[in-house]
């Protein structure tokens, strides 16, 4: 009962830290989305292209005209004086509403570009707070390395001092703990680096801390292979929004045809008339305003060539953008099994590595006990001291890429 009771705190801990980090991550990327400044340009662009869809499903503007006789034209009740006109003009039937369909479409493909731009943040935000994880993990494993080197080191000064060890000893793990002081200075520098770029995504101040948890647990896909294919192929953001322009481009089609009908105007004139010198005419009769009504136009477009041209043109244009969402389709789909190799490579090597450094460390032990009592074989403990470093390491950024890998398939999945 006791083994099981310590197996269920254990899980318990490793969940906690698992959704304490995700809950970081979490907060993160919601910060991002709030403040990142190339995801507002998108989403502003967005917004403009929806006001598109009213101004082009709008009337064109009414037409009012004011003209004065410089030399009156006497009328039957007196000489005219000026004349208003307005007429208010009217596509063929049909033609604004495509018209907004086009607007809409190219709206909505707009969405899709700032969708994109929101996946990509995400999955930068992802990859780059990994890393930072990555680089942050191997600063603390180098750290005890070289405290671990600085224990041989006296070990060895023992051993010297004793006359059952060479000086050699202390010389080679001098070195060793030089290279690594070194190495963990550039990882210092590198992790500074990192946390300026992590915080210019999420445009917050360049030196606020980033919250780094002290164990990444493993992430995992859930999908098989066809499933994820299938999500790419209908929910890419990049894919949606060619779909949306190849869209516009069959209501434009619709548009063009509809401008090479026939356009109708509709107004009136009002005709300001002085009153006459005419002493024959009526009581009340005399200077009374003309109005005329209805005015009634139609524009005839005579040269078809060029409406013909505009739906060839709108015909070309969604085809090609039906090959190149194909093209899409096949780059993405290639790109996805790059990225699952990247992830199953990342799964083997975290179960090689662990095998490995458990190897590794028990090795390390054995040769440590046998320099203790004999003095031998020092410089093997200290090769095998530096697979412990590597294969540490190498655990760490395997687990890394393994989560950017689920990061990138996700973003492939518009997710």
């Amino acid at each position: 009962m006791r083994i099981i009771r310590y197996i269920l705190l254990y899980c318990l801990f490793l969940s906690g830290i698992y959704l304490n980090a995700q809950e970081i991550l979490d907060r993160y990327l919601v910060e991002a989305a709030e403040n990142n400044p190339g995801l507002k340009e998108k989403f502003m662009e967005y917004m403009a292209a929806m006001e598109k869809v009213s101004q082009a499903g709008a009337l064109p503007d009414p037409q009012i005209v004011f003209g004065y006789f410089i030399q009156p034209v006497e009328t039957r009740v007196g000489p005219q004086q000026a004349r208003f006109s307005a007429a208010q003009m009217f596509p063929w039937f049909g033609t604004l509403n495509a018209r907004e369909n086009v607007a809409t479409e190219i709206a909505k493909a707009k969405y899709e570009v700032f969708e994109e731009a929101k996946s990509r943040l995400f999955y930068n935000v992802k990859s780059t707070w990994y890393n930072l994880y990555f680089t942050n993990r191997a600063i603390d494993i180098t750290r005890e390395n070289i405290n671990i080197l600085n224990t041989f080191q006296n070990l060895a000064l023992i051993k010297i001092e004793a006359g059952i060890a060479s000086v050699v000893d202390e010389l080679r793990v001098e070195m060793d703990i030089l290279d690594l002081e070194n190495q963990l200075a550039l990882l210092l520098d590198k992790l500074e680096t990192q946390k300026v770029a992590f915080n210019n995504l999420l445009n917050v101040d360049e030196s606020a801390e980033v919250s780094i948890p002290d164990l990444l647990l493993t992430d995992d896909i859930g999908l098989d292979r066809q499933t994820i294919l299938d999500s790419i192929r209908t929910n890419n953001h990049q894919i949606l929004q060619l779909e949306f322009q190849e869209a516009s481009f069959e209501y434009q089609q619709i548009v063009s045809k509809k401008m090479g009908k026939p356009n109708f105007s509709v107004g009136m004139d009002y005709i300001l008339v002085n009153e006459s010198s005419n002493d024959m005419i009526a009581a009340g009769e005399s200077g009374k305003d003309a109005i005329v009504l209805p005015k009634i136009g139609i524009t005839i477009p005579l040269y078809r060539k060029k409406y013909t041209s505009k739906v060839k043109e709108a015909v070309f244009m969604q085809e090609a953008t039906q090959n190149k969402k194909s093209e899409k389709v096949n780059i993405l789909e290639t790109v996805y099994e790059k990225a699952n190799t990247d992830y199953s490579d990342a799964k083997r090597r975290i179960e090689l590595h662990n095998k490995q450094l458990n190897l590794a460390r028990k090795a390390l032990k054995i040769l440590e006990a046998e320099y203790a009592t004999d003095g031998k074989n020092f410089e093997e403990i200290l090769r095998m001291e530096r697979q412990v470093l590597m294969h540490s390491l190498e655990l760490e950024k395997s687990r890394t890429d393994l989560n950017a890998s689920v990061a990138f398939i996700n973003y492939l999945m518009g997710k």
